[in-house]
């Protein structure tokens, strides 16, 4: 009788978690931006139905967090992750003038650490560092990501950083994340299971880089 019980229990258990057990329902927390594909269970009977997805409800229930400069509905245009993009965004930013220079390049002293300084003109100095800033310039580069049918709004525009190449002079040091603010979307939870289940949508929060910046 004993072992009877135990596996009534044991086959409740499993069905009570047999719904979606691949589902990870919110972006886990880490430090390692951007979020990794969440790996959803393959049944399309956890995903909502027409009915679910009507825009005008699900933008009432989402209200001020709709931000359309990181949210897309219908598939979107690209963002700005080609290679001559990048270059653009860098020379624009190395372009922008000394009130542009982060505060310490523009108290860096030009010469050897321990030697005399090195003199030189106003113009030739800025050049030379505006050329610094352009080199460890860390932009965040954007493009658009496919979150699938159970998040709502279905696209992101994810954030990522240039890292590519080294930023820093000896090289080693590579652009990181160094800020990051969180976005709220819907998404579609399921519980139970089979025609018991219960199906809804649910704010949840999604972490996207906001800075890079070069670093170990």
């Amino acid at each position: 009788i004993r072992a009877l019980l135990l596996c009534s229990c044991l086959g409740l258990l499993l069905r009570a978690g047999g719904g979606q057990p691949f589902l990870r329902l919110r972006p886990s927390p880490s430090d390692n931006l951007p979020v990794k594909d969440i790996v959803e269970h393959p049944d399309p009977e956890y995903d909502p139905k027409e009915q679910d997805l009507d825009e005008r409800t699900l933008r009432k229930k989402l209200g001020s967090h709709f931000d359309p400069g990181f949210m897309a509905v219908a598939v979107p245009g690209p963002a700005n992750a080609s290679g001559t993009e990048v270059e653009a965004a860098v020379a624009a930013a190395a372009g922008r003038g000394r009130a542009a220079l982060p505060a310490e390049l523009r108290r860096l002293e030009l010469g050897p650490p321990r030697g005399p300084r090195l003199r030189v003109g106003k113009k030739a100095r800025r050049k030379v560092l505006q050329w610094l800033w352009a080199y460890t310039y860390c932009p965040v580069l954007y493009t658009w990501k496919d979150l699938g049918i159970r998040f709502w709004p279905r696209y992101i525009k994810e954030g990522n950083c240039f890292a590519e190449k080294s930023c820093s002079l000896p090289e080693g040091m590579f652009c990181k994340p160094v800020k990051s603010v969180t976005k709220t979307f819907l998404r579609w939870h399921c519980q139970g299971w089979s025609s018991q289940k219960y199906c809804t949508w649910i704010p949840v929060q999604y972490p996207l880089i906001s800075e890079c910046k070069c670093s170990c």
